[in-house]
């Protein structure tokens, strides 16, 4: 059962990923959505205000990190897995947004697709995915060494 319990509570807010995505017009200020979908090359730059974009960008990250942060714990069950992840997701999202704002502010045209993946890594929650293989791999990684310490005993 508690396997069954840990798949629901995962579905859901696998779904609660989704929805954001799915409703990310309705809930989040970004002329850049609009933007990115057509040819961005050949059209102008939208207008927007720096304060409610990096503020809308920000919740959303955020958001997005919760969730997955409560997908990290409901698969490992580790709060010491919860606090890496949670500083590494500060992190970049300090980085990550520094240089996006720089992109859309300062240095946009030619620099596209750069700005383009950096503003993907801020609004979709990407992370996740490098995350959940590779917290596996380390506790499988430090089992296997437990293991064989204590048959060498």
């Amino acid at each position: 059962m508690r396997k069954l319990t840990a798949y629901l509570i995962t579905g859901f807010l696998g779904v609660l990923l989704i929805s954001i995505r799915a409703f990310e017009n309705e809930l989040f200020y970004d002329p850049f959505i609009v933007f990115f979908q057509q040819e961005f090359e050949k059209i102008a730059i939208p207008e927007f205000d720096n304060y409610l974009l990096l503020l809308n960008h920000a919740f959303r990250y955020f958001l997005n990190a919760g969730i997955s942060l409560a997908i990290l714990f409901v698969f490992f069950r580790d709060w010491q897995i919860i606090k890496i992840s949670a500083i590494l997701y500060s992190i970049l999202f300090v980085l990550l947004g520094i240089i996006y704002f720089y992109f859309i502010n300062y240095n946009l045209e030619g620099n596209y697709f750069t700005t383009f993946y950096i503003r993907r890594f801020l609004i979709q929650p990407l992370f996740i995915f490098i995350l959940i293989p590779a917290f596996y791999y380390h506790k499988k990684h430090i089992n296997d060494v437990k293991n064989t310490i204590n048959n060498k005993e």
